[in-house]
Formats: C-alpha cells, sequence, structure tokens
C-alpha cells in the first residue's frame, strides 16, 4: 500500500491510461476543505496518479492548481465526480468516486453492439453530460468508450459515468516532447485538432458521433494500420451507413462527423435528437414519433456559442491580479502596470504612461563632439580588444600532454640486475 498525501491510501491498481494509472484506494481520514467532498475514514475511492512526466511539469502544475476549482465543482448524473486534487512533491492525483462496472469499451468487446435504440438512449445520457460541463467552459477533448464507465443502479439499470474530464487540458502542455501534436486518440480526434486548427467544444460532439457509430457497428468509421492513416481518413473520407441502422440515427451521426465544426449540434440539442430518434425507431412506435424521427435533422441545430479551447495552454484563463495587502485577488481584474518613478514621470510629462524603450546609452555629458566614436563603438572595441588578447598557437605533437607516448624510465646504475655467476646459474637436467 502507497500512501497518497495524508488522506488516502492506494490499495490496488484498476487501469492504465496515457496519462496516467487509475487505482483502488481507501481513505484515511476525512479531507479538508479544500475538498469537494470530505468523505468519511475507511471509504473507497478511486485515485487517477498523474504520470511522472506530467507531473514534473511546472506549466502542468500550475494549471493543475489553477483548475481545481474547475473540476471540484463539475458535478452531473453522468459525470464521474471528482472530490479532491492531491498535490504532494512530484506527485499529482485526483481522487474520484468509485465505479464498479465496466468501461464501454469493454462492454462492447464482450457482448457485442447495443441495439439503436440502446445505443441512442446511452448516448443521449453521454450528451447530457457534455452540455452541462460545455456550459461549464470546459471541454472533455478526449471522448472515447474507454472514458465512458458503466455504473449499474439498484433496479439494474446501467447509466454511462464520463470520467477523466479535465485530463486532455492537463496534459497539453508545450513543455512536453509528443508524437503529434493533438490531444486524444486517433480513432476520436476531430479533424481541426488533426490539423491543428482553432477547437471549441464541437470536438467532443464529434467524438459523441464515432462513439455513437462504434455503439450500434462494434468498430468505429475509421481505422487504418497508422496512426498518420486514421488521420488522414478522418481529414478527407465521409462515413458510409451501415445498413443495420436505421436512417434517423444516421442522420445524427452523420451531422455529428460533420467535417466542419460549426455544422456540428450542440451538446444540449443532440440530447434531444437522440431521444426523438429512439422514440420513433422502436417496434411500438407511433405515426407521430416515426414522422418526428424522420424530421430529426431540424432539431440538431448547432451552438451558437461554443466553449473554446485555448489555442496556448493557459491563454484564456483571466490574469489573476494581487493587490498591495496580497489578501485575495480578482479573477476579474486588469493587469497590473508599475508606477513611474518621479524623475521618469515628469519626462513622460506626468501622464502615467510607461517608460518608452531604451535604445541608445545615455550620452556624455557637454555632447560628443562629431568626431569621436559613439559609445556603443567603443565597447565594441573594447570587447574586440580583448578577444585579440587570446590567441592560438600551434602546439608540436611531442609536447601535447595528451598525444605524447608514456616514456619506460631508466634504472638507475647501481640498481641495474647484475648477471649470475656461471656456478650459480640454473643447470639443465642431464
Amino acid at each position: 500500500m502507497r500512501p497518497v498525501g495524508s488522506k488516502y491510501l492506494l490499495e490496488e491498481p484498476l487501469g492504465r491510461g496515457a496519462t496516467g494509472t487509475v487505482w483502488r484506494a481507501s481513505q484515511r481520514e476525512t479531507a479538508g476543505a479544500e475538498a469537494a467532498v470530505a468523505g468519511q475514514p475507511g471509504e473507497t475511492v478511486a485515485i487517477k496518479v498523474l504520470k511522472e512526466e506530467l507531473a514534473n511539469d511546472a506549466d502542468v502544475v500550475m494549471r493543475f492548481l489553477r483548475e481545481r476549482s474547475v473540476l471540484l465543482r463539475l458535478t452531473h448524473p453522468n459525470i464521474v465526480r471528482t472530490r479532491d486534487l492531491v498535490v504532494e512533491g512530484d506527485l499529482l492525483a485526483l481522487v474520484m468516486d468509485l465505479i464498479d462496472g465496466p468501461d464501454l469499451h469493454r462492454y462492447i468487446r464482450e457482448n457485442g453492439p447495443l441495439t439503436p435504440v440502446a445505443a441512442s438512449l446511452l448516448t443521449a445520457q453521454i450528451a447530457d453530460a457534455l452540455a452541462a460541463s460545455h456550459a461549464d467552459g470546459v471541454v472533455h477533448r478526449d471522448l472515447k468508450p474507454a472514458n465512458v464507465l458503466l455504473k449499474t443502479d439498484a433496479d439494474g439499470q446501467m447509466h454511462p459515468m464520463l470520467t477523466d474530464f479535465g485530463i486532455a487540458r492537463l496534459a497539453d502542455s508545450p513543455g512536453l516532447t509528443r508524437t503529434h501534436e493533438f490531444v486524444g486518440t486517433p480513432a476520436y480526434v476531430a479533424p481541426e485538432s488533426a490539423e491543428g486548427r482553432p477547437q471549441t467544444s464541437a470536438v467532443d460532439i464529434y467524438g459523441a458521433g464515432i462513439l455513437l457509430y462504434e455503439l450500434v457497428t462494434g468498430r468505429p468509421p475509421f481505422a487504418g494500420g497508422t496512426a498518420l492513416e486514421v488521420l488522414h481518413r478522418h481529414l478527407s473520407e465521409e462515413p458510409r451507413r451501415p445498413t443495420t441502422v436505421p436512417e434517423p440515427l444516421w442522420t445524427v451521426i452523420e451531422r455529428c462527423l460533420r467535417k466542419e465544426p460549426a455544422e456540428r449540434p450542440s451538446a444540449e440539442n443532440l440530447a434531444r435528437g437522440l431521444r426523438t430518434v429512439a422514440a420513433g425507431i422502436g417496434v411500438h412506435s407511433s405515426s407521430a414519433q416515426v414522422e418526428a424521427a424522420l424530421g430529426v435533422a431540424a432539431l440538431l441545430a448547432p451552438d451558437p456559442s461554443p466553449a473554446p479551447v485555448p489555442a496556448t495552454p493557459g491563454a484564456a484563463d483571466p490574469t489573476q491580479v494581487l493587490p498591495n495587502n496580497a489578501g485575495s485577488y480578482d479573477p476579474n481584474g486588469a493587469t497590473s502596470v508599475m508606477p513611474t518613478s518621479a524623475a521618469n514621470a515628469a519626462n513622460a510629462g506626468n501622464t502615467g504612461n510607461a517608460d518608452p524603450t531604451a535604445v541608445m546609452p545615455p550620452v556624455p555629458p557637454g555632447g560628443p563632439r562629431p568626431e569621436d566614436p559613439h559609445p556603443w563603438q567603443s565597447q565594441l572595441q573594447a570587447a574586440r580588444d580583448r578577444n585579440e588578447q587570446t590567441q592560438v598557437q600551434y602546439l608540436d605533437p611531442s609536447q601535447d600532454p595528451l598525444r605524447r607516448r608514456p616514456q619506460r624510465q631508466q634504472q638507475p646504475q647501481d640498481q641495474r640486475p647484475q648477471p649470475q655467476p656461471y656456478a650459480q646459474q640454473p643447470q639443465p637436467y642431464p
């Protein structure tokens, strides 16, 4: 067992991903006021320990602390709740509710595709979670079946729980070396992410369309031998409608997988459209429900103000200005400007503007004479003179201690071995 901070204890790993390892853990003591959920001693939780390369990146640590409040307040019935964040030495960890159930990727592999109705209703709940996060300005950016956990209630009903919110943004650090320029999984990445274009919450809608396609077919629409081949298909190919997908459901999938982000529906409209489709493609659907499902395209309006993803990590965060007493800060405050000195303010006409950039060094009193060199020229000449004092001479190899061959030392005359008399020399056997 390994302690995480003073309040949690890791017990066994549950799974490993690209950003870290998820552990089953127990709570040792009640969490403090900084946690969203205090918990009780002995309570079982899930803890995601981020990889060491993330924990050692200063930009990730700062964003981890800055977005603490965002991750802790992000609550929804279909989002795995983040209970606490732990920063200790070289360890970064997220404490979450433990969901005892498989992820959607594993469930599909073991049980096969879902029916169109079941896939529509399940994806509608995921769209509900996305709508709540987008309203709070949080974009998931790595929506895929492996990040959807299935929670089974007491009545036996399974509910999807979206996890790993904010992990993609935390991992998107310019200080880390990556083999690709986007954050996500190639099979589910949006075209604008693959091309490095500005991203918005529409990337999650594209991921939802890929996920919905996989739920009803058992495989994502674009595959390939390499990640580059998969990305090329996202950019250049249109998905083909399988024969097992009803026309209303295909309308939703096709709209989610539009290459242009502005043509994709909002998360809220996606959820509404999927529930309309589920009601109209069942065996007991009325004629009015069938007609409403066939006209689902009218419900899939795009988001007029999608949540943006910062092009530079942290660029969209408001500048925080500490007051003189450093007691609190105003997130909406403007960037502070250092006051000018009295002499500089007099030169600037007491306008309060910042000093102009100094370009030339100060001129000696009395002004320079036309024939005198400029002060910068004198400084450059002095640097050249210092450089010329360092001379490089050719060194004979015989004088080079690194190339000189070692010489055997001559023994003194009196220490040389003397030849033995003939009588004392050993005689060979006859």
